[in-house]
């Protein structure tokens, strides 16, 4: 442009005219293509924006989905974590429990202390037990519409209901049925699930399993 300028100083008077209006041509598509570039910017600016917003927040899966929905309904149904579960008999555990007495017997004069409940029911709190029974429903539900249950069709089904792999423990072979564990630990609970499945009669059941570190398959919480 300043050349442009100096070559006008030197111009005649009647070309003078003609000169500043192709200035001002010149200008104007200056103007013009710099007002494009922004547009075009613009607008690509506001689709990188909405693709990295896209990518910033990813859409669950349905099992994930379905999965989250279930703890949720945790919060609603179950007691808080570190809750102590009721123990047959009415209280906790410890509690006496009344004795029955034959017809014709007599009393003893001293109490009978029942024996300590061992296993599961002296060792899951209240919310491991509410829990317990949402995991059994879902789990068994889907384990009896499966035929020939592998261990890789059985690990697809649990994935398909949410348990990732570092939730399914010991899954192996037995006979025509498959077996593992299901380690639902959480906060503080000691919640694990032994699973049988074998189609229409398959079975799972709470175990016990260490309060921290790696699951473990031990003699607490084998089957």
């Amino acid at each position: 442009m300043t050349q442009l300028t100096r070559s006008i100083s030197v111009f005649t008077h009647s070309r003078r005219g003609l000169a500043a209006a192709a200035t001002a041509a010149i200008a104007a598509l200056a103007l013009t293509g710099c007002g494009s570039e922004q547009s075009g910017g613009g607008a690509q600016g506001e689709q990188t924006g909405s693709a990295v917003s896209t990518r910033s927040s990813p859409q669950p899966s349905p099992e994930q989905a379905a999965f989250t929905a279930l703890f949720d309904t945790f919060e609603k149904a179950c007691p808080a974590p570190g809750t102590p579960a009721q123990r047959p008999g009415g209280g906790n555990a410890g509690t006496k429990r009344p004795e029955t007495i034959a017809p014709g017997e007599r009393p003893p004069a001293d109490p009978i202390e029942p024996a300590p409940p061992t296993g599961p029911e002296a060792e899951l709190n209240a919310r491991d037990w509410c829990v317990s029974g949402h995991h059994e429903q879902r789990v068994i539900e889907a384990l009896q519409k499966l035929a020939d249950p592998t261990p890789a069709k059985v690990r697809t089904t649990l994935n398909g209901l949410g348990y990732t792999d570092d939730l399914i423990h010991a899954l192996k072979q037995d006979g025509e049925t498959t077996r593992f564990y299901l380690d639902l630990r959480e906060s503080g609970g000691r919640l694990c699930e032994s699973v049988l499945a074998a189609g229409k009669v398959s079975d799972i059941a709470p175990c016990v399993a260490a309060p921290t570190g790696p699951f473990k398959v031990t003699a607490e919480n084998r089957p």
